[in-house]
């Protein structure tokens, strides 16, 4: 009787460690599946890469010779954009007013939105659509306002405010004053 007791206690508390070994790698698990490390890891995680990228510092030399489209939805954009931005948005994007505002296909289009996944989206539309030039701006606005280069409100004033997405998004944005709603 006491054998049979002992064995209990034994096979319960294997279950028990069994459990919390289950438990530590779910943990682990979802922590590593929901967390990059570096940009390039989010990128890579979220991106097809099939529009190439073109970095801020690139940007900020060509920028007179770039149109450059807003990919974000309004509450962002009427946070601060790049200056001289035209809102295309996501959601509510229209190939159609691309097309009429920007006829030239071979015009140089860059297009943007926090961190370059939304853009990307964009990006394809346009160039399934006949553009011929377009880039994706690698971290979006993010990583143009941690680059110290400035962003604009709609009366054109430069602002540190940068609508940063969303909790999870906003660890990318280091510099410039974090805004959710406005």
């Amino acid at each position: 009787m006491v054998a049979l007791q002992v064995q209990e206690v034994v096979a319960k508390e294997q279950l028990l460690n069994m459990k919390n070994s289950l438990l530590y790698i779910f943990v682990l698990l979802s922590f590593s599946s929901f967390s990059q490390d570096t940009l390039a890891e989010l990128l890579d995680k979220h991106n097809r890469q099939s529009i190439p990228y073109i970095s801020v510092n690139e940007l900020a030399e060509l920028k007179s010779q770039t149109n450059l489209l807003d990919a974000r939805e309004p509450a962002e954009y009427n946070v601060s954009h790049l200056q001289n931005a035209i809102y295309v948005g996501y959601d509510d994007f229209k190939l159609k007013n691309i097309t009429q505002q920007l006829p030239d296909k071979t015009s140089k289009i860059v297009v943007y939105c926090s961190l370059g996944v939304r853009s990307e989206d964009i990006a394809e539309k346009l160039k399934k659509a006949g553009y011929t030039n377009v880039y994706n701006l690698y971290g979006g606005i993010f990583e143009w306002k941690n680059n110290d280069f400035p962003v604009f409100t709609n009366e054109d004033q430069e602002t540190e405010n940068v609508h940063a997405f969303s909790e999870k998004w906003s660890k990318w944005l280091l510099k410039g004053k974090q805004v959710y709603n406005e």
